[in-house]
């Protein structure tokens, strides 16, 4: 930690995908609530969604267009149930994944609940200069996606590398392209 570098508050937004579940009962959605604003960072929106591709696309879309949005968090949808349709979801929207996250989630997974983690399909990426998380739907693998990988990679004190000092560099592509 380069304690004489400045925080940097992000924009997040989280998503819960599931056909069950309401603000009142959304205790993973709490979770990363809880999480973000204890970091310092901004929650700009929260949304529950029913498991259908169509309607996460829409709302994770609109977050990647919204340039208030730096970071999006899902959570839910990423077992192996006919429901679970996250990844399939929000995949073909990552203009690069980073499979690193997945790994490291596992890793870490895997020391609170052994084999089990085999699971889940977490996954990460980047989408028109937004971050994208997509966890398990329990308050447990978000506590450890957030302790364990984001709570450090989005903090820009965090050294020798975290993912806010490059969130000026992950639309050069695009800029280049319009140059």
């Amino acid at each position: 930690m380069a304690e004489a570098r400045p925080f940097i508050p992000l924009a997040i937004a989280v998503l819960t995908v599931s056909d069950t579940r309401d603000l009142a009962g959304d205790r993973s959605g709490d979770t990363l609530q809880a999480r973000l604003a204890e970091a310092g960072h901004r929650l700009h929106d929260r949304r529950i969604v029913r498991d259908e591709v169509e309607e996460i696309r829409a709302i994770v879309r609109e977050w990647i267009a919204d340039p208030g949005v730096d970071v999006v968090i899902t959570t839910g949808g990423t077992g192996f149930t006919g429901r679970d349709i996250t990844p399939e979801a929000i995949e073909p929207l990552f203009e690069k994944r980073m499979e690193g996250f997945s790994a490291l989630f596992h890793r870490l997974s895997f020391d609170k609940i052994g084999a089990a983690t085999i699971q889940s399909r977490a996954t990460a990426g980047v989408a028109g200069a937004t971050y994208i998380f997509v966890l398990p739907g329990s308050p447990g693998a978000c506590r450890d996606a957030w302790d364990g990988i984001l709570k450090a990679q989005l903090d820009y004190r965090t050294m020798p590398c975290n993912f806010v000092e490059i969130m000026p560099r992950l639309d050069e592509h695009l800029r280049r392209r319009k140059s």
